[in-house]
């Protein structure tokens, strides 16, 4: 069942006694992967003192554990052990077994990066798609990558629990459940497929190891997109559009814009815009360029950090994260953007919020995907996620 796995699944109840078993479970479990991650080969007696577990309850939880390949018996103490007795199995985590699988289906390329039972990412990569691969051959790319690392890695995946896989857009042909059931079908567990953009912005909200905060995230690329996290939550809004910041129209006499209408801040501040605007043909040029385009990005900062303000008074929230390709190239724009900002909101009173640069890179739709399965409570009460049908075959790889 995913509750036995993931805590409570879409539209679940917390309160639910197998929920709250599941919970604590996975309480434990976590407190004993950390502690094999800090102190290496333990026996069952260390690790219960350490945890602050019954022998009982230690046993339940380290047999899971062992059942699913998060850990391995490594050796035991009889070298240094005195006395008779059986000798104890020492225990330690398994470094090949691939825990998590983020992947995300950027529009020219696929990443996946892999985090083992700690939750550290143990191994990554890309492939950019053959030429003419539409979205429904995507999925295939990326299991080609995924055997791929495997090979290179030695990480194997029979401990799999659960795929977040990453997709460009809006579900507005409905091609996210064809993700869902081929990533479910090759490997047999839950999936959670969303935007990359919002899972960019969940993996920005915990990037420095803190629990998730009140962040607002805006990527200026190709296009413009965002994701909003409140109270620890990614939220999706009532047809999964939250964060769309680049429809909101910033001069309604502007030109027009892909979605219909006009003046959206797409049109003003996306690359293709910027380029234009400025008379050049790359982001290599922008960032050579000198104060002759410093008008067209004070222009853009102005804009972008105006569409934020009004954010910031809505959400309140501790964090804005600029992110993009756009930003990188040209940080001018993240500096002027981050003071419109704090004279639009000074009037309001009290502490703004932090405006910064993101701090992952191009994977980091992908490992929001993983994070997005980590943060089970309260983040995937609210994701649709997929139960692998009886009988479905896990992946060989």
């Amino acid at each position: 069942m995913l509750t036995e796995k993931f805590g409570p699944a879409y539209g679940g109840d917390v309160a639910h006694t197998s929920g709250v078993h599941a919970l604590v479970r996975r309480v434990h479990e976590e407190r004993v992967l950390a502690i094999l991650r800090e102190r290496g080969g333990l026996s069952r007696a260390q690790i219960a003192v350490r945890a602050g577990l019954s022998r009982t309850t230690l046993s339940e939880i380290t047999g899971g554990l062992l059942a699913r390949g998060a850990i391995v018996v490594v050796n035991t103490d009889a070298r240094r052990r005195v006395g008779s007795g059986r000798p104890a199995e020492l225990l330690a985590l398994d470094p090949h077994a691939g825990q998590y699988l983020g992947v995300d289906l950027q529009h020219a390329r696929v990443r996946v990066v892999v985090a083992d039972a700690t939750h550290e990412i143990i191994a990554g990569g890309q492939a950019a798609y053959p030429e003419g691969t539409g979205r429904t051959g995507r999925p295939a790319v990326a299991f080609d990558l995924i055997d791929r690392i495997a090979a290179e890695s030695g990480i194997n995946f029979q401990a799999l629990q659960g795929v977040g896989v990453g997709v460009v857009g809006p579900d507005a042909d409905g091609s996210r459940r064809q993700v869902t059931a081929a990533f479910a079908q090759r490997f047999a567990v839950p999936v959670v497929v969303d935007n990359n953009t919002r899972f960019a912005a969940l993996a920005e909200a915990v990037a420095d190891g803190t629990d998730p905060r009140d962040l607002v995230y805006i990527r200026l690329s190709d296009g413009i997109g965002g994701g909003v996290v409140v109270g620890g939550r990614l939220v999706a809004g009532g047809r999964g559009m939250a964060g769309e910041f680049g429809h909101i129209a910033v001069d309604p006499s502007g030109v027009p814009c892909r979605c219909g209408k006009r003046g959206c801040l797409e049109t003003i501040a996306s690359v293709p815009a910027v380029l234009r605007a400025c008379g050049l043909a790359t982001l290599g040029d922008l960032a050579q360029a000198g104060p002759a385009v410093h008008p067209v990005l004070d222009a853009v900062a102005d804009a972008v950090g105006r569409v934020l303000a009004e954010a910031a008074l809505i959400l309140n929230p501790e964090q804005v994260v600029i992110a993009g390709n756009l930003a990188t190239a040209a940080p001018r724009v993240v500096t002027r953007a981050a003071s419109v900002v704090a004279a639009e909101l000074t009037p309001v009173g009290g502490a703004g919020p932090t405006i910064r640069s993101a701090r992952l890179g191009d994977d980091d739709g992908a490992r929001g995907a993983i994070a997005a399965l980590f943060r089970q409570t309260p983040l995937l009460t609210d994701y649709p996620s997929t139960i692998p049908a009886p009988g479905a075959g896990r992946s060989a790889t």
